[in-house]
């Protein structure tokens, strides 16, 4: 899948590259330059985190490290750039979203620093967190667990603590914390099952479990278990119907459905 959805990504440069030719270099650089999405990823977001101090040079060979030494990073990947592709539509092409979509982005980087957090490299680790908060304004702990499938739709201002665990086929919304409710130890951070829509600016507090096929509204502040297949609004959070879809997060759909 890999090879053949790299394929498609160098036709699209290669179309856009004949209506914007004054693109040509960087999108040869960023593209066309490399043979497989492995490659042109490593770069990309070696360049967009790179400092005087960690240049560009030095965060590939780590970037290399990890996405060649582990395989479901990239895998990982391909689901989350078919899940944009598939979710947004003001995406038309595959690589609008690998190279624009800092939501995307940040997810990817958070794979690569997961990965180091898990082979005990915690301060390098710890480097590309904060590097990813400061360029891309998401904020995604090294030790939660995500899952594939994921949209971080625009990206900015969402928080993602230590403790969280999300499964696969989840959708996003810009300023959405999954977060603590204070200073206690431990297992502290939500639980997102598949198939939830999380809406703008919603926060989801504490360890608790948002059931699968749930939907967050936006705004919403959710202090208590969601049970699957109900929407939950306002705050604190409280039970509003069901959603129109089994899987808000692959439809997008923020509609209740119709009572009987």
């Amino acid at each position: 899948m890999d090879n053949d959805l790299w394929g498609t990504i160098r036709d699209e440069i290669s179309d856009q590259l004949l209506r914007e030719p004054d693109l040509g270099n960087y999108l040869s650089r960023r593209i066309l330059a490399h043979s497989d999405l492995t490659s042109a990823l490593s770069e990309l977001l070696s360049v967009k985190l790179a400092i005087e101090e960690m240049p560009v040079s030095a965060l590939k060979t780590v970037f290399d490290e990890a996405l060649r030494s582990d395989p479901a990073i990239i895998e990982a990947t391909t689901k989350d750039l078919l899940a944009v592709r598939q979710r947004d539509p003001a995406v038309k092409c595959y690589s609008t979203a690998l190279l624009y979509f800092k939501g995307f982005q940040a997810l990817q980087a958070y794979r690569v620093f997961h990965w180091l957090w898990n082979q005990d490299r915690k301060g390098m680790s710890l480097f590309l967190q904060s590097r990813v908060s400061e360029v891309f304004a998401v904020d995604i702990h090294p030790a939660a667990r995500i899952g594939t499938g994921i949209l971080l739709d625009h990206g900015t201002g969402i928080v993602i603590g230590e403790t969280s665990v999300l499964d696969d086929n989840i959708s996003i919304l810009q300023g959405v914390t999954l977060g603590g409710t204070g200073k206690e130890d431990g297992d502290r951070h939500p639980k997102i099952r598949t198939g939830v829509l999380i809406g703008a600016g919603a926060h989801v507090l504490g360890n608790v479990v948002v059931g699968e096929g749930a939907w967050v509204g936006s705004g919403a502040v959710v202090l208590e278990d969601v049970e699957a297949h109900t929407t939950v609004v306002g705050v604190p959070a409280k039970l509003a119907g069901r959603p129109r879809t089994e899987q808000p997060a692959l439809e997008m759909d923020h509609y209740l459905k119709d009572k009987d």
